[in-house]
């Protein structure tokens, strides 16, 4: 009972700051601050979500499927990557600062350089999204790999074990925070990825339905749809930090006390 209502207590002011926004957002509107035809009001994009679920639903499918297929193979390379510049330290010397570059050109610069490359089908959108993915994943692991104990690495050594036992018992569990930090930001990052890829080419998505509902100058719907991509990233996020939960128990046994 008293933990229930400590996490009750402790997401109140969160709650309190949405109801708060939601409240000067229809304030605004009731007053004609700004006009409807620009700012619609939280019922007015509320009433979309009712009458255009189906439709939203169905690009929302698309724009996850891209998402899902991005991020796991942005987490897989990240992953390969990761491990073969820490086991290699010239690798590490010569790939890094190419990985640094890499998110130092703006996604919107590159979408198009895709669609041109690769049509308007999947491909371009889920190669976009690796791209914006893999270097949270990489850095997070080799930050983990790096901060490891070298008194820990010697012992297992000492002992005679070798790369393989060192990574499984020392390294990679290490590696597991800053891992899930990484992967936290990467899910976040493979939806928007694959909206703006959706935004210059294709034929269903979230990206592909603002397009069309802002030639139309239907705000209402673009306010819906940007809601929209905003809660599947928060429930994309939840869903890392409770494969988090569920991978490390130890490190939230405080929690159940």
């Amino acid at each position: 009972m008293r933990k229930r209502l400590k996490n009750t207590t402790s997401k109140l002011p969160a709650l309190l700051s949405c109801a708060a926004l939601l409240g000067i957002w229809q304030l605004v509107t009731a007053l004609g601050i700004v006009p409807r035809y620009m700012l619609p009001s939280p019922g007015a994009v509320a009433s979309v979500f009712y009458k255009d679920f189906g439709l939203l639903a169905e690009n929302a499918k698309v724009t996850l499927l891209e998402a899902f297929y991005g991020l796991l193979l942005g987490v897989l390379l990240g992953f390969v990557f990761a491990v073969l510049m820490d086991a290699f330290s010239w690798l590490y010397r010569a790939f890094y600062p190419l990985l640094v570059i890499t998110q130092t050109i703006p996604t919107v610069a590159v979408a198009p350089l895709l669609v041109l490359w690769f049509g308007y089908e999947m491909t371009p959108k889920i190669i976009l999204i690796i791209v914006v993915t893999f270097f949270p994943v990489t850095v997070g692991l080799l930050d983990g790999f790096k901060a490891v104990d070298p008194d820990s690495v010697n012992l297992l050594r000492a002992m005679g074990a070798g790369r393989l036992k060192i990574f499984r018992h020392i390294k990679f569990p290490s590696a597991l925070t800053p891992f899930f930090s990484g992967l936290r930001i990467a899910a976040a990052y493979s939806v928007v990825g694959a909206v703006i890829s959706e935004w210059l080419g294709g034929f269903g998505g979230l990206g592909v339905y603002m397009t069309r509902v802002k030639k139309a100058f239907a705000f209402d719907k673009m306010f819906a749809v940007i809601i929209l991509i905003s809660v599947i990233s928060l429930l994309l996020m939840w869903l890392v930090g409770f494969l988090e939960k569920k991978s490390m128990p130890y490190k939230y046994l405080h929690e159940k006390e």
